[in-house]
């Protein structure tokens, strides 16, 4: 069995993972410090999360290195928005998330530090290539 298409930006402290579980469905977790935690499902297509992955793939490789600001989901339903900041040769992410999109919902906000530009394009290519298959 194929293992599912996931990807995890932060350190030990701060951290935030969105992780496939089934075809549609995708679990997205968080933790500041073992403070302040969220984890929660979202329905997302392959479809839905291999575009994300490119558009941070396009932002990353594009030569500007200005900050940009990426949703996985472009409308109402988005769970997660990371606004990236660019820092030395990386960037640092301020997280958005919201669970099932709802508006009345407890939204978690976080900041990550930065990563470098590379690490950052491997990652994204990973999950990328997973889902494109």
């Amino acid at each position: 069995m194929m293992e599912q298409p996931w990807i995890r930006l932060g350190s030990d402290n701060v951290w935030l993972e969105l992780t496939r579980t089934t075809e549609d469905s995708w679990q997205v977790t968080a933790d500041w410090d073992s403070c302040l935690t969220a984890d929660f499902t979202a329905d997302l297509s392959a479809a839905e999360a291999a575009d994300f992955a490119a558009r941070m793939l396009s932002h990353l490789r594009a030569p500007s290195g200005g900050r940009f600001s990426a949703a996985v989901t472009l409308g109402r339903n988005n769970p997660l928005r990371l606004n990236a900041e660019p820092v030395g040769d990386g960037f640092a992410f301020f997280v958005r998330l919201t669970p099932n999109g709802d508006d009345h919902a407890c939204h978690l906000q976080m900041e990550i530090d930065p990563i470098a530009t590379w690490e950052l394009r491997e990652m994204f290519d990973a999950m990328h290539s997973a889902l494109v298959v």
